[in-house]
């Protein structure tokens, strides 16, 4: 803790943030591996970390050492110039995606709004006047307006109408339901679709992960774009470096973030195939695009996770939490499911209490979305007895909620 500036603790002073958060009742001043520590030195296991954004952990030496040293030598210069930084991420990042052409945002939310620009383009390109876009039921894409639009989720959307126009909705899971727009809507361009639905339940679909080879197939018969959002299951989150490459297809467009940057903001939208070339110069842009701090945070930590080879633990540890969640509660009428770790509990009631419980009673951080479920998503790193602390934790718990 030594020569470690904290920030100022604000007691009895208005807030002048604005109230778009629903905070809990406490905060962190440091963070280590797999744990988080408020100021008075309290320890808690973090299996969120952060919404699956620091897949190393916290303060990461490499990436504690990039950013000091970069920040001491340059940040920013701006795309008016090269920047080697962001070149040699670009590649790193393409050799592990398999893609061909990189953009790099500074979000989920950026990275999808190329994604759907590059549809709309991609469209005019082929004499489609009013392109249309595929998206699923209860998907999360982000919060700008092109992207609550696609988001299934009315919550999001409620009080922001009117939407952005040109997205066809379908049943998550549904090849049958993607066939019958094709021939409904002749002027569908591209389908955008996540191979998991983190913010929906952490979804699969009921085929797995053949549903994406579904999709490749009708994109191919269709000459549409297959874009895909993995925005939360990207960089090692479930066992592969990309959900994708659980199959042996390959989009057309790749979104990214959250583990791109091990807690810096930073995304990227890749092409290949069908979408290369799409966005030429002027077409596209960003101020802070690859500045030369955020591009060699993400050259460190895609060199991180390949030196550690941390999409093997993370698909060892995944399918052992699973393993041990579904023999240590097969008698609460639950259901387990994920890919690495990214990992759902499905319970049969809402419990969105148990995000204070955990907190409070078992010294855990823990996230419930769609109402039932436990999402789990802890550091891609975590070892087995870090694994065994969480299962016993959260064994305990789930059997006295439901007691």
């Amino acid at each position: 803790m030594n020569n470690i500036t904290l920030a100022p603790v604000q007691t009895d002073q208005p807030s002048h943030l604005m109230p778009v958060f629903g905070r809990q009742p406490i905060s962190f001043v440091r963070g280590q591996g797999a744990h988080l520590y408020t100021a008075d030195g309290t320890e808690y296991l973090d299996a969120l970390t952060g919404i699956a954004v620091c897949g190393l952990g916290h303060s990461h030496s490499a990436i504690t050492a990039a950013i000091a040293e970069q920040a001491a030598t340059l940040i920013h210069t701006s795309n008016l110039f090269e920047v080697p930084w962001q070149t040699a991420a670009a590649q790193k990042l393409a050799e592990v995606a398999g893609m061909e052409e990189v953009f790099f945002s500074n979000s989920g939310a950026e990275s999808n709004e190329g994604a759907i620009k590059i549809a709309r383009k991609f469209g005019h390109m082929q004499g489609v006047a009013s392109p249309k876009i595929i998206v699923a039921d209860h998907s999360f894409h982000g919060r700008t307006m092109a992207t609550l639009s696609a988001t299934g989720n009315k919550k999001v959307q409620e009080g922001f109408a009117p939407l952005v126009e040109g997205f066809i909705r379908v049943p998550f899971g549904d090849v049958e339901a993607i066939e019958e727009a094709a021939i409904n809507h002749p002027d569908i361009v591209a389908i955008l679709i996540e191979p998991i639905q983190g913010e929906g339940g952490v979804n699969t679909a009921p085929q797995g992960f053949s549903y994406l080879e579904d999709i490749r197939r009708i994109c191919n018969q269709n000459n549409w774009l297959m874009m895909l959002d993995e925005v939360q299951t990207g960089n090692g989150r479930t066992g592969k470096y990309f959900a994708y490459q659980h199959t042996d297809i390959i989009p057309d467009v790749l979104t990214t973030a959250k583990g791109l940057g091990n807690g810096f903001p930073i995304g990227a939208v890749m092409t290949q195939g069908r979408g290369v070339g799409v966005l030429t110069a002027g077409n596209h842009g960003s101020t802070y695009s690859g500045t030369a701090l955020g591009s060699r945070v993400v050259y460190t930590v895609i060199d991180t996770i390949q030196k550690e080879n941390l999409v093997e633990n993370a698909a060892n540890m995944g399918a052992y939490l699973v393993d041990q969640f579904t023999a240590k509660l097969a008698d609460q009428n639950i259901t387990v499911r994920g890919f690495g770790l990214m990992v759902g509990i499905e319970l049969p009631k809402a419990c969105g209490e148990l995000v204070a419980i955990a907190r409070d009673e078992h010294h855990m951080i823990i996230n419930v979305t769609a109402g039932s479920v436990i999402r789990l998503l802890p550091t891609l790193n975590i070892n087995k007895d870090q694994a065994d602390q969480l299962i016993e934790r959260i064994v305990k718990m789930v059997k006295n909620f439901l007691a």
